[in-house]
């Protein structure tokens, strides 16, 4: 057996993150590992673009929403490299149309309690303002509206090709098209069983979403993960300087449908996509057709909210979300084994996904992680508890 002093499985958004930190501390003996090529769209972490905010309606997101700001910028300084685009960003709640919802915290109050306890400026709107300023915008009239100038966009695709290109510089290793058959402890470290062999490390990130469960098998632990199969559209608007992103924010629109949209970016197309709107899949039968009823959902909103933000379908494409049933993150070493540490997503972990690769170092390293994770622990009730409710679809 080959001997590494950290392995990394799954090399998305998480794991290419937590590549970049433990090799920018271990050097040579980091290794990490994808099953597919590097930048494969199966998993969870493709395509150009993805929302960063301040906006978060919980603390443990909130307490983090900061912080990950700065180690996206500390990657952009590191490699010459724009990552993250600032638009401004919009957080729309239409009331008439949720009234028969839960919503949770996820609400106009929701959002601004957080602002308010982590000192966030912003702004509050109803739909008058919104139409003036962002005429683009075609609101009912009972929706009210919250701005942020710091959201804007973090280039995906870019950003797991800069992590892994920064690992490489620090000294590690990668290998794509290897796939990882089982992660077993053996002894203090921990066995990687590979297509092309098993291999030993000290310690193993496991950074898989809908793979970790079959990767766990040996370990004994099975999270109670659901795996949904998410889209996102592109529309070839002919309004090209309407909707670039020095003229049109991104937007979160909470209403009968969570729906969330880009400006002109990555594509000459706006991008519109649907929060926890797909149906329960795995990882070896996800379908990537398309849902031909979410596409006509997308094409009212926009028809009836941002006409000129449509236009020709450029594009649908799928994608993965992994998913505990309380919809937090997962950001822990096993409690039998705390040489392995695990990293779940959620469907929302992007923004973070600077910060969280320094957490899984930390965790990996068996450190006090850099800022408090005690919300994301393997061992909390929504994870051990089989009555515990599936809360996602709020």
């Amino acid at each position: 057996m080959t001997g590494h002093r950290a392995i990394v499985v799954g090399l998305g958004g998480l794991g290419s993150a937590a590549l970049h930190r433990l090799a920018a501390e271990l050097g040579a003996g980091v290794l990490g590992i994808e099953q597919f090529e590097l930048g494969h769209h199966r998993g969870a972490s493709q395509d150009h673009s993805r929302i960063i905010r301040l906006a978060q309606h919980q603390a443990p997101y909130a307490a983090l929403a900061a912080p990950a700001y700065a180690a996206w910028h500390e990657v952009e300084a590191e490699s010459g490299q724009q990552i993250v685009t600032r638009t401004g960003g919009l957080v729309v709640e239409d009331r008439p149309a949720r009234q028969n919802t839960a919503t949770g915290t996820r609400n106009i109050e929701g959002y601004t309690a957080m602002f308010d306890r982590f000192g966030v400026d912003y702004e509050l709107l109803d739909a008058d303002d919104l139409v003036d300023r962002w005429p683009q915008f075609r609101p009912g009239g009972g929706e009210q509206a919250l701005y942020q100038p710091e959201s804007g966009i973090v280039d995906a695709a870019r950003a797991n090709a800069v992590h892994v290109a920064l690992a490489r510089a620090h000294g590690a290793e990668v290998r794509p098209h290897t796939r990882v058959h089982a992660v077993r402890p053996d002894g203090a470290g921990v066995a990687v069983v590979t297509n092309g062999g098993t291999l030993r490390a000290d310690r193993v990130v496991v950074a898989c979403d809908a793979w970790t469960n079959q990767l766990l098998a040996e370990t004994g632990v099975a999270l109670p993960l659901t795996v949904l199969q998410e889209q996102v559209t592109y529309y070839a608007t002919p309004h090209l300087a309407e909707f670039s992103p020095a003229r049109f924010p991104v937007f979160m629109w909470h209403g009968r449908h969570n729906f969330y949209g880009f400006p002109v970016y990555g594509e000459v197309a706006t991008k519109l996509g649907q929060h926890m709107g797909g149906p329960e899949t795995t990882a070896d039968t996800r379908s990537f057709d398309p849902d031909p009823v979410r596409r006509e959902r997308y094409a009212e909103f926009v028809a009836r909210h941002i006409p000129r933000f449509g236009g020709p379908e450029l594009y649908s494409k799928t994608c993965l979300y992994t998913v505990p049933p309380d919809q937090d993150f997962v950001l822990d070493t096993l409690p039998e084994h705390p040489q392995i540490a695990v990293a779940i997503g959620a469907g929302h972990a992007f923004k973070f996904a600077a910060l969280i690769g320094r957490l899984l170092a930390d965790l990996a390293l068996d450190r006090e992680p850099c800022h408090p994770i005690d919300a994301f622990s393997i061992t909390r009730p929504a994870l051990t508890d089989p009555s515990f409710p599936r809360s996602f679809h709020v």
